[in-house]
C-alpha cells in the first residue's frame, strides 16, 4: 500500500493536478514557452477523448442522409469521419449542428476522382476503422448530354458507383481488423424494378449487358453503352451499388468478417439529391409523397435508420438489403411466392414501422451479372480483374433497341403515332429532359 501511495503521489496527473491553478491552464499565459510546453505534458498523459469509441466513415457527410445519419451515430457515441468534397461547408454545419470536438473529424474526398480517392484510403489506412458508410450520391435528371470525369468516365457513374466500388475495395483490409466490421452502401427504391417506385416509374434501372463498361466505360455515356439519359443513369448506379454489396458479400464476408449491407430508408422528398429538379418540383413532390402516397421519411428520420444499419446487433447479418415497413400506400415491392399468403405488395417506406430483410429484385440477385460487373468495375478503376469477364458481349436487335429507345421522364413514352397531346413534349426531348426523339417524330 506505502508504494501504491508513493506512485500515485508522484504520478503525472497528480503532479499537475497539485500545480496551482495559473499553471494548470496554458491558456492564462498565453505565449509563455514553459506555459506550452507545460501543455503537451498535459495533454500527452489526459485519457483520449475517442477511446472506445467506434470509429465510422461516411461519404457525402454534409448534408441529406450523411449528415442526419452523422448526428444520429454521434448521439450514439461514434465518431464520425466525414468524407466530403468541400471541408469547409462540413465544418460549418458541424458547428451549427453543434456536434462535440473529437465527435467528428472531416476529411477531404472528391469522388469524382481516383487519385482522391486512393489518397483518401490511404490516409485512412493507418487509423482504427471500424465501418464504412458510401452515401454520396448525384443525380442529374435534366441534364441533357452526359459529363465525363477527368478519367472519362460518365460523372454519376464514377461518383455515385465506380468510386466507391474502389474506396470498398481499398478499405477493406483496413476495416476488417475491427471487432465490428461494416460497410454499407446507400441503395435506392428507383434501382429495384420489383417495387413500385423502381417498376412503374420509366425510366427502369437496367444495365443489359453492361456493353459501355466493357467497350472501356471512357467517354461512353452510359454503363449499358445505351444512349444517355440522366435519371436512369443516376437509377443504374443505384443498381450497381446493391449488386457491388451482394458480390462483396459472397467475396469477402467469410474471410474478413465484415458485415456487408445496403438499406432504402424511404423517401428523403426535400433532400439536395434533387436540387437538379425544376423548383416546382422540390415543392411538391414532398407533398405527394407525404399525403398521397405515404412514402415520405424525414431527413432525421432517415439519418437514423442508416445510423441503425451500422450500430445495431440485429443488423450484423451481412449481404442484406433493408428496409422499414413503415407508412407507405403505393411505395411498395412485388413478392413473388407460391404461397398465396406470402405474395403481393408489402410495404417498403414511409415513416415509422420496424426494419425488416428487404427482397431486392432479380437484376439485384443476379449472380453471374454481379461477376461481370465487378470485374468490369475492377478493371475500370485500375485493380486486378478477370479479363474474361469482360468482353463485350452480342446484342440482339431488341436489346439495342431498349438500351437506345426513348426514357420520358413524366411517364411511359409515347411512341411515334400517338399524337403529342401532351403539349411539345418534343421540344423537352430535344434538351434532354424528356421522351427521346423517335424516328418521324419532331
Amino acid at each position: 500500500r506505502p508504494m501504491r501511495q508513493l506512485l500515485k503521489q508522484h504520478s503525472p496527473n497528480t503532479r499537475l493536478a497539485n500545480l496551482p491553478r495559473r499553471f494548470q491552464n496554458p491558456q492564462a499565459e498565453a505565449g509563455n514557452p514553459f506555459m506550452d510546453a507545460l501543455k503537451n505534458l498535459q495533454d500527452s498523459f489526459a485519457p483520449q477523448s475517442n477511446s472506445g469509441k467506434k470509429t465510422v466513415i461516411i461519404t457525402g457527410a454534409s448534408s441529406g442522409l450523411g449528415l442526419w445519419s452523422t448526428k444520429s451515430l454521434i448521439e450514439k457515441g461514434y465518431k464520425v469521419i466525414m468524407a466530403v468534397r468541400n471541408p469547409e461547408k462540413a465544418e460549418a454545419v458541424a458547428e451549427e449542428f453543434e456536434f462535440p470536438k473529437g465527435s467528428y473529424a472531416i476529411e477531404e474526398l472528391e469522388l469524382s476522382s481516383f487519385d482522391s480517392v486512393k489518397n483518401f484510403a490511404r490516409r485512412m489506412s493507418s487509423k482504427p476503422i471500424d465501418s464504412l458508410v458510401c452515401n454520396a450520391a448525384l443525380y442529374l435528371p435534366a441534364s441533357p448530354e452526359a459529363s465525363y470525369t477527368e478519367e472519362g468516365f460518365e460523372t454519376s457513374a464514377q461518383v455515385n458507383h465506380l468510386s466507391h466500388f474502389l474506396l470498398v475495395n481499398l478499405m477493406i483490409p483496413t476495416i476488417q481488423r475491427s471487432k465490428d466490421p461494416r460497410i454499407v452502401i446507400v441503395g435506392s427504391i428507383t434501382g429495384n424494378t420489383n417495387t413500385v417506385g423502381g417498376g412503374a416509374v420509366w425510366p427502369w434501372a437496367d444495365l443489359g449487358k453492361l456493353n459501355g463498361l466493357a467497350e472501356g466505360g471512357k467517354d461512353i455515356p452510359m454503363m449499358d453503352g445505351g444512349n444517355f439519359n440522366g435519371a436512369k443513369a443516376y437509377k443504374d448506379s443505384k443498381l450497381a451499388n446493391m449488386m457491388t454489396v451482394l458480390e462483396a458479400h459472397r467475396r469477402f464476408h467469410g474471410s474478413t468478417g465484415i458485415t456487408f449491407s445496403s438499406l432504402y430508408p424511404g423517401c428523403i422528398a426535400e433532400t439536395a439529391l434533387f436540387r437538379d429538379k425544376k423548383p416546382w418540383f422540390r415543392k411538391l413532390f414532398p407533398l405527394f409523397m407525404r399525403y398521397v402516397t405515404g412514402g415520405y421519411v424525414s431527413e432525421p428520420e432517415a439519418g437514423e435508420r442508416l445510423a441503425q444499419v451500422v450500430s445495431d446487433d440485429l443488423t450484423k447479418k451481412s449481404g442484406v438489403y433493408w428496409g422499414w415497413n413503415g407508412g407507405a400506400k403505393t411505395v411498395a415491392y412485388l413478392k413473388v411466392s407460391a404461397d398465396k399468403e406470402k405474395r403481393g405488395l408489402a410495404g417498403a417506406g414511409g415513416a415509422g414501422g420496424e426494419i425488416f430483410e428487404n427482397e431486392p429484385s432479380d437484376e439485384v440477385r443476379n449472380e453471374e451479372k454481379a461477376k461481370r460487373l465487378w470485374e468490369l468495375s475492377a478493371r475500370a478503376v485500375g485493380l486486378p480483374y478477370d479479363s474474361s469477364y469482360c468482353d463485350v458481349l452480342p446484342e440482339t436487335a431488341a436489346e439495342i433497341a431498349a438500351k437506345n429507345g426513348p426514357k420520358s421522364l413524366p411517364g411511359i413514352p409515347l411512341p411515334n403515332f400517338v399524337p403529342d397531346s401532351r403539349g411539345k413534349l418534343d421540344k423537352r426531348a430535344a434538351e434532354g429532359t424528356s421522351s427521346a426523339i423517335l424516328e418521324g417524330r419532331q
